[in-house]
C-alpha cells in the first residue's frame, strides 16, 4: 500500500519571540473614549445599532465571529467592551484570532513582518507561542475544555507568564463567563508549525468549541442577533453548518438578525448575482447576509474599515 512521506517536526527550529519587531502592541491599541471614535452612519447600522439595543435590554443572544484583523487594528478593547456591557453572548474566531490575543497577552505585542520573516524560514517558529499555546491546548484537551476555553485557563493558571492578560480578549470574556470559541483550519496557523504541535488535541478541543458555537446559535431564537466581523471564510462557513443544525432539531430562527462587517463593497447585496460575478464566490453575502435569512429576519451588511465601524459600534452604543 502507497504511504505517504512525513516531515519529521522536530527538526525545526524556534526563536525567542522576546526581541521580535511587532507592528500592533500594547501601548498602539485603541481605548474606547480615549480617542475621537468616528461615527459611522448609514442605515443599515442604524438598524443593527437598535437590534442590538433591544437584545441587551431583552436579554436575546447575540454572537459574534470577528477575524484576526480585528485584534491587529488594535481592537481588542472594544470587543472586551461589548462583551462586558452586554452586548454580546458569544465570541468566536479562527485560530490566527487567538495566536494574536495569546501574543499580546504574554509578550505585549504581536504581528510580525511576514514579507521578510518568510525569506529565511523564520516566519511563525516562535519558541514561546508555539510552546505554551501547544500546551495549553494539550492540557486542555485532556480535562474535555474548547479550545478557547484551554487558552484562558492556561493564562488564568499562569499569571506571571500574562502580565498584559487585561488586555486579552479571550481571558476578558473567561473570566465573564461568555464564551470564546475557537474555529482552526489545520495547516492555517503558525503554533502548527512548532515541534510540540498536537493535531489531535487541536482537533479534539476546537471539536468542543464548534458544539458551543451550534448551542449558542440555537439560543438567537427570533430576536437574536449574530454578527461577522471580518472572517470572509471561516466564519461565514462555520455560522452556516451551526444554523443548519440549530434548525435541524427543531430551532427554526426565522427572524434572526445578521450582520456582515466588512470593506468591500457589493452594491445591492440582496440581489440576485450570477457565477460569472465575483461577488457570487464571496461567502458571507451568501452565509451571514442572504440565506439565513430566506425565511424572515433581516441581513445587513456594514461596509467600512474595521477601524471605523467597530469604534462606532461602541460610540454608537454607549449613549
Amino acid at each position: 500500500m502507497f504511504q505517504p512521506k512525513t516531515v519529521d517536526f522536530s527538526k525545526t527550529k524556534t526563536f525567542s519571540a522576546k526581541d521580535r519587531h511587532n507592528l500592533v502592541r500594547i501601548d498602539n491599541l485603541r481605548t474606547p473614549g480615549a480617542q475621537e471614535d468616528n461615527l459611522f452612519n448609514n442605515e443599515e447600522f442604524d438598524i443593527l445599532i437598535q437590534k442590538l439595543k433591544e437584545a441587551k435590554e431583552n436579554g436575546y443572544t447575540v454572537t459574534c465571529f470577528y477575524g484576526a484583523h480585528v485584534i491587529k487594528c488594535g481592537l481588542s478593547r472594544y470587543l472586551i467592551w461589548l462583551v462586558e456591557n452586554g452586548y454580546i453572548s458569544h465570541l468566536a474566531s479562527n485560530g490566527a484570532g487567538s495566536i494574536h490575543d495569546f501574543e499580546l497577552a504574554y509578550l505585549g505585542g504581536t504581528s510580525e513582518h511576514v514579507p521578510t520573516a518568510i525569506e529565511d524560514g523564520s516566519f511563525g517558529m516562535w519558541e514561546e507561542t508555539g510552546r505554551w499555546m501547544n500546551e495549553a491546548i494539550q492540557l486542555g484537551a485532556k480535562k474535555g475544555y474548547g479550545y478557547g476555553q484551554s487558552l484562558a485557563a492556561y493564562v488564568d493558571e499562569n499569571p506571571e507568564k500574562f502580565p498584559y492578560r487585561e488586555d486579552c480578549v479571550f481571558y476578558r470574556a473567561y473570566k465573564m463567563g461568555i464564551p470564546v470559541t475557537y474555529h482552526v483550519t489545520m495547516g492555517t496557523d503558525i503554533i502548527h508549525q512548532h515541534p510540540t504541535v498536537d493535531f489531535a488535541a487541536l482537533g479534539a478541543t476546537s471539536g468542543r468549541d464548534f458544539n458551543y458555537i451550534c448551542h449558542s446559535i440555537m439560543q438567537l431564537g427570533d430576536k437574536g442577533v449574530h454578527m461577522n466581523i471580518g472572517s470572509s471564510v471561516t466564519g461565514a462557513e462555520v455560522f452556516l453548518k451551526a444554523l443548519s443544525i440549530a434548525r435541524n432539531q427543531g430551532n427554526p430562527l426565522q427572524h434572526i438578525t445578521t450582520a456582515n462587517f466588512d470593506i468591500i463593497p457589493l452594491g445591492d447585496y440582496k440581489s440576485d448575482v450570477g457565477k460569472d460575478t465575483f461577488e457570487y464566490y464571496y461567502r458571507p453575502r451568501k452565509n451571514i447576509i442572504n440565506r439565513p435569512v430566506s425565511l424572515g429576519g433581516t441581513g445587513l451588511y456594514i461596509c467600512g474599515n474595521h477601524e471605523v465601524t467597530v469604534p462606532s459600534l461602541y460610540a454608537r452604543l454607549k449613549g
